[in-house]
């Protein structure tokens, strides 16, 4: 949507034909004196046409607006709806590209300039012929016998995507240029580049970080040239290898190439191109061929897009390699963020369950906006089939079952809860909730196992070296029970038990807490192996891996002791199938569950070996690295709030907190996290000469609050915003042990100051 030439409004916001979002803009401060002028570019993906996987299309397309002008007081001067008095002037200037076999985000472009409607946004040139629009209806149809429109529109939920200008960090490579003095200047937006009649020339541009933006040329002159542009993530060797990503010596970029063919016009200024839907680039390789005429290079740059994620949380300690892994993170949730949560910005832009789930808790702990969440949570809810399973990506245009990403969507719910205490959306979902479990239940046997998924569906784990032949699922090439499942589903009726008992459904949580026992009841008499002292992938099946005992501990299959043990040998053992980053996240939840987070401090070498590589976002994974921005890496943002620090909450929406530091090998620490009721800030110090462990704590709100410290010592605070509590300091000592090293803390007696 353009007033007087300028982007005001992007969308509609992603959603299906049941739940058409519409956008909702205030104009006010963009109007000027005079003529203004109102103008939409609209593109319908029609049946067969290249879309976007996450893009559902109603079968033929509409532009749908509803609006007025008024003056100071409100009283209405002039009614913008779209009616008859609108006018249409189709863009045969676009056609739209297949992609290749690796992405699916849509939107490939090439483009005639010669064709284009220069000036269209404005009104500038009257000879375009515009024509009178074919109305094909109101929007909405009061009492029409309750006949459904095809597309039922909805109030858009979450914030208007941000858009700002960038400009690349500099020129990598480059061909065909003759004078580098004159691309210097152009590299630091001094002058335009020319480029001879006949010439070819290649530019390689860095914009220094993953971004995502629409990319935009402004050039003069130039007609019949034509520019080949490709987006990617990395330099990468002929047989696909990517190593250090900006190294360009003997790599390629490779990419889905598109064309933008050089109009020439110029009759209102320079020729602006920009594409319809925003790219996914920390490279740009530009391919020129330029005509007749010379072709005058103005700008190359971007406008930055996504949801407007507000970070407020922070984070140091006294490694600052740590600084890094934060920044990282934050720059890849923020790139997997746009109108839903997407996987990777690069490749799918779908929303798949288990990756949202981690998404949302690192937006909770960051920034505590929950809106994107709660679209989230809606989205799934809405894909809900009619056996009671729900899809495993939504929304999107076809559909795909993972049924543990059922599970996740109900702990979605759980993390909710916990963090907001919202129990009117408790309420509202748990209807579905009951229908996903439902399903699990009925796929029961006689020996109490949830059994094997059903052929059509993907019942991926995670991308482990062992299980690439199943893409992901584990017992590669049998369909049998799967034990994750199964503690997986136990783990989701207690998170539901807890649901429907705050919310008055003690029986239902009663029924739910029992299925739990069941399930549990029937691992731990078929799927664990006295002799190797583990949970089996399947029963009887002489297969290990790190994802079920880690789930064993989290779904209550094993305590206390038992737990503890089961925690150090699932880190200790490598003859273990070991997680990628997909469920590293689960990995930390296990061991700090177990009392063993002092052994997670090793498996940041997995973050810090990605810095190495010059990532500025982290991969997908470490095996197959097809993805380099993949948001369920981003763990730090949750393991340094709510463990280095040691934020927690002990009653949902943040009524009681917990501070339990996880000092690790850090002399100090200091940080924020956002609770409901606000920010709180955390800060403490392994004074070591002096023999002191201080810490600081603010923004409590008055909660009350339990301070642990690293010495096992807990105190209690009611109705105080700020406290502190000091104890013996840590001394740090090297012990051997099977394994890598480990280090074994002593403590002197906790002491609280009297004046605090």
């Amino acid at each position: 949507m353009y007033l007087n030439g300028e982007s005001v409004s992007v969308g509609p916001c992603r959603g299906d034909l049941q739940t058409y979002y519409y956008e909702t803009i205030d104009l006010t401060h963009l109007l000027r004196t005079g003529s203004n002028i109102l103008a939409a570019k609209v593109l319908h993906y029609g049946a067969g046409a290249p879309a976007p996987a996450a893009i559902i299309s109603s079968g033929a397309g509409a532009f749908i607006l509803q609006g007025d002008l008024t003056d100071e007081d409100g009283t209405k001067l002039e009614q913008l709806s779209t009616d008859q008095f609108w006018q249409g002037l189709p863009d045969y200037s676009l056609t739209l590209l297949p992609e290749g076999p690796d992405t699916q985000v849509g939107g490939l472009e090439v483009v005639e300039g010669t064709a284009v409607p220069v000036g269209w946004e404005t009104l500038s040139d009257e000879t375009w012929p515009w024509s009178e629009v074919n109305v094909i209806g109101d929007a909405v149809e009061p009492r029409c016998g309750g006949h459904l429109k095809e597309r039922q529109l909805s109030e858009r939920q979450i914030p208007l995507p941000y858009e700002r200008d960038g400009s690349f960090l500099n020129v990598v490579r480059y061909e065909g240029i003759p004078n580098e003095a004159d691309l210097q200047t152009f590299e630091r937006g001094e002058s335009p580049l020319l480029l001879p009649a006949g010439s070819t020339a290649v530019l390689e541009l860095d914009a220094g970080e993953m971004m995502t933006a629409y990319l935009r040329f402004v050039m003069e002159q130039g007609s019949g040239s034509e520019i080949v542009f490709l987006c990617a993530e990395s330099y990468e060797t002929p047989d696909r290898k990517k190593g250090i990503r900006d190294e360009h010596e003997g790599k390629s970029l490779y990419g889905n190439r598109e064309v933008y063919r050089v109009g020439g016009n110029n009759k209102y200024g320079p020729e602006t191109y920009e594409t319809f839907l925003f790219r996914t680039f920390r490279f740009v390789r530009l391919e020129v061929k330029v005509g007749d005429e010379p072709l005058l290079l103005r700008r190359i740059y971007y406008r930055e897009t996504g949801y407007p994620l507000e970070l407020k949380a922070s984070f140091a300690c006294s490694d600052p390699s740590y600084s890094l892994l934060w920044d990282i993170s934050v720059r890849t949730l923020q790139r997997c963020m746009y109108e839903s949560y997407v996987d990777c910005p690069y490749y799918e832009q779908l929303q798949y369950g288990m990756d949202t789930r981690l998404q949302c808790l690192f937006t909770y702990a960051i920034s505590g906006d929950d809106r994107l969440a709660r679209k989230a949570i809606f989205d799934f809810h809405s894909s809900l089939l009619p056996s009671g399973m729900m899809l495993s990506r939504y929304p999107a245009r076809v559909g795909q079952v993972i049924p543990g990403f059922a599970l996740h969507w109900i702990m979605m719910v759980s993390d909710h809860y916990e963090h907001y205490c919202d129990l009117a959306l408790v309420r509202r979902y748990r209807p579905s909730i009951d229908a996903v479990l439902d399903w699990f239940e009925r796929q029961t046997g006689e020996d109490g196992l949830v059994g094997a998924m059903p052929d059509s569906y993907w019942s991926f784990a995670d991308w482990v070296p062992e299980w690439n032949a199943s893409y992901g699922v584990p017992v590669t090439g049998r369909s049998v029970p799967l034990t994750l499942y199964n503690l997986m589903y136990a783990d989701a009726l207690h998170k539901a038990a807890l649901l429907n008992d705050r919310t008055g459904r003690g029986d239902t949580a009663s029924e739910y807490r029992l299925r739990a026992q069941t399930i549990i009841k029937a691992v731990n008499s078929t799927c664990w192996s006295s002799d190797r002292q583990f949970y089996q992938d399947s029963p009887g099946v002489e297969e290990y891996s790190q994802h079920v005992q880690i789930w064993a501990i989290l779904s209550g299959a094993t305590e206390g002791d038992a737990a503890e043990q089961l925690a150090i040998q699932l880190i200790e053992d490598n003859s273990l199938m070991q997680v990628s980053d997909a469920m590293a996240f689960f990995l930390f939840r296990a061991l700090s569950e177990a009392g063993q987070y002092e052994r997670t401090y090793r498996l940041w070498d997995r973050w810090h070996e990605q810095v190495k590589l010059h990532l500025t976002t982290w991969v997908e994974d470490a095996i197959s690295q097809r993805s380099d921005c993949h948001a369920w890496g981003a763990v730090p943002l949750y393991e340094f709030t709510h463990e280095i620090i040691g934020v927690k909450p002990t009653m949902a929406g943040y009524a009681a907190i917990r501070i339990a530091p996880q000092p690790g090998p850090h002399t100090w620490a200091k940080g924020s996290i956002v609770a409901s009721h606000g920010l709180i800030q955390v800060s403490w110090v392994n004074d070591v000469v002096n023999g002191r462990f201080t810490l600081q704590a603010s923004g409590l709100g008055g909660k009350k609050t339990e301070v642990c410290m690293p010495d096992g010592s807990v105190s209690v605070f009611e109705n105080r915003d700020e406290v502190e509590v000091v104890c013996g300091a840590r001394q740090v000592e090297k012990m051997k042990g099977v394994g890598p090293e480990r280090r074994l803390y002593k403590q002197k007696v906790c002491l609280e100051l009297s004046e605090h």
